[in-house]
């Protein structure tokens, strides 16, 4: 993917287009962070379905009951869901297996008391 990038920011810089080409140059970092993560990882981090998912339920939630007495309602409400959720569905699932952070982590550690 680094590579990719830089093939087009190349690309810019020959097309004489040195900001757009600068901006990619200097943006190109911060969405491919995910990439620092073991491999096994990078479906789960780049995408976020399951909070997109979790905000479309919240929000056919509170559809549904229409107009709130007040805000502290509607956070109640929420936070309820919010709850169900995470007791029933996330606490059940693993959604990564740490064992991998694990790995990376003690890879790193070795790295550095070598290096």
């Amino acid at each position: 993917m680094r590579k990719s990038a830089k093939q087009v920011t190349d690309k810019l810089f020959e097309m004489k287009l040195t900001s757009a080409a600068k901006k990619a140059e200097d943006g190109i970092e911060k969405p491919l962070t995910y990439m620092d993560f073991p491999s096994q990882h990078w479906t789960r981090i780049h995408t976020n379905n399951t909070i997109e998912r979790l905000n479309r339920e919240i929000k056919r939630r509170t559809r549904a009951i229409g107009a709130f007495p007040d805000g502290q309602s509607a956070l109640m409400l929420v936070c309820a869901r919010l709850r169900h959720v995470a007791g029933t569905q996330w606490g059940t699932k693993r959604y990564m297996n740490m064992e991998y952070l694990k790995v990376l982590y003690l890879q790193n550690q070795s790295d550095i008391i070598a290096g």
